[in-house]
């Protein structure tokens, strides 16, 4: 039997996200190196979405979210890690789109 590649559907509310590596050393913008080991309270994490299911309205495949890492499903999908979540769990969605949003930009 040969090990067949299946195509993942996400459902409902669903969206699966590939998580940036950005777990080491970090530098601050003004040039200072923060260890990984240093505790941060509740940071939101960086992700780019893979997957969404069919109720999903506010972001599509490709997009960056920020969302909280904590309390969510991890899964590995050939060697590569994901993690799953419900739509309402984002905070944010990176786009560039100019018609809304804060007025920050990444």
């Amino acid at each position: 039997m040969s090990d067949a590649k299946l195509e993942i559907q996400m459902l409902h509310d669903r969206i699966m996200v590939r998580v940036s590596q950005e777990e080491g050393e970090r530098r601050s913008s003004g040039g200072i190196l923060i260890p990984a080991t240093a505790q941060v309270a509740k940071r939101l994490t960086w992700g780019e979405v893979s997957g969404v299911g069919s109720h999903v309205r506010s972001v599509g495949v490709g997009d960056r979210v920020l969302f909280s890492a904590e309390d969510q499903f991890e899964v590995e999908v050939q060697g590569q890690a994901y993690l799953v979540l419900r739509e309402r769990d984002l905070h944010a969605v990176a786009s560039e789109r100019p018609e809304h949003g804060t007025g920050l930009y990444l």
